[in-house]
């Protein structure tokens, strides 16, 4: 069998063959340019903001062509929705960060740390728009997954969320909780020497 290839007739086993060692080469190119964007667009954000919203947008681009569960996908969203929670676009980063949580419960199931990373990341967003009542069930359950968890290298995680939870609780005039949690979040972080946290994050 063969087929018309610029005019001339291919052999469909050649076109097979082709199609086999190009599609990896695609994949890699498609995953290095993703990778440089997304290292591009987070290197800005924390040192040159105006020119970080650009190659993230060119990330978030290349995610998508990885598939709907792909973590690639949800790891652009979360990162263009930190640079708009840094400018103020608390609305475009609660859009975004709704997507990536879908994305890796389904991806990842609903126990999986980065899927209570990203459950912080929007509870703490909604936390900034005065959504209080949406902010903390969130918290609830990144703690829960981070708690339950039990993995060292996550307490740094477990401490982070407890302190923002915290500030939730004192915007909402629930001091006494807010005050315990503060405390368990010292401890972790006084138990592990890293030093505490600048910024309620």
């Amino acid at each position: 069998m063969t087929s018309l290839e610029g005019g001339f007739l291919m052999p469909t086993r050649m076109i097979i063959t082709m199609f086999v060692v190009l599609s990896p080469l695609t994949a890699y190119a498609q995953e290095t340019a993703w990778k440089r964007y997304i290292d591009a667009g987070q290197k800005a954000t924390w040192q040159d903001r105006d020119e970080a919203e650009k190659p993230l947008l060119r990330a978030l681009k290349e995610a998508e062509n990885f598939g709907e569960q792909d973590s690639r996908l949800a790891k652009s969203l979360q990162a263009l929705a930190t640079l708009y929670s840094l400018e103020d676009k608390h609305q475009e980063a609660v859009l975004l960060l709704q997507r990536a949580v879908a994305i890796t419960e389904k991806g990842l199931g609903p126990e999986h740390h980065t899927l209570a990373a990203y459950l912080n990341d929007l509870a703490f967003t909604n936390t900034h728009q005065g959504k209080y009542a949406e902010a903390e069930p969130l918290y609830l359950r990144a703690l829960t997954i981070w708690e339950k968890a039990g993995r060292p290298e996550e307490d740094i995680h477990l401490a982070i969320g407890l302190h923002n939870y915290a500030v939730l609780l004192q915007k909402m005039d629930r001091n006494a909780e807010a005050e315990k949690l503060e405390e368990r979040s010292k401890a972790i972080w006084d138990n592990q020497q890293w030093g505490r946290p600048q910024r309620d994050r």
